[in-house]
């Protein structure tokens, strides 16, 4: 079994971790990205405090790292999702449901009590797969 670290150009790791793993299991692949925050300035805060910017900043750079990896949001089979706050639901979900509208993954949302990156307020992980071609 192959497994492959994926790390889109120009991504900014803190730690011993990889965005990414693609696991060859013969006839497709399956990919495991590490939780997302929205993305940090200088400081290590986040960019903007607005809790529907940050779900679309996040969901932008899963997208990336999933192109990275040959595959898409369309290829999401599962997602989880932590938030600070768990009254953004109504905020999270319907932009939740516009990423996901094709995949429909199983999904998991919970309240979290905080995240590294100071002003987060919401992480999401996923899991694809994809066939090989």
């Amino acid at each position: 079994m192959k497994i492959e670290n994926i790390k889109p150009k120009g991504y900014v790791m803190k730690g011993v971790y990889t965005p990414a793993k693609k696991i060859d299991l013969g006839d497709s692949y399956l990919i495991f990205v590490s939780g997302v925050q929205a993305p940090a300035g200088e400081i290590n805060e986040v960019v903007t405090d607005d809790i529907g910017e940050q779900t679309k900043l996040v969901f932008e750079e899963i997208g990336g790292i999933l192109k990275e990896a040959g595959a898409s949001l369309d290829d999401v089979v599962k997602a989880v999702i932590y938030l600070k706050d768990i009254n953004d639901f109504e905020i999270v979900s319907p932009i939740r449901a516009e990423y996901f509208k094709n995949s429909m993954p199983v999904s998991t949302m919970v309240e979290v009590g905080g995240f590294v990156r100071k002003g987060s307020k919401i992480e999401i992980e996923v899991t694809a797969l994809i066939p090989k071609e």
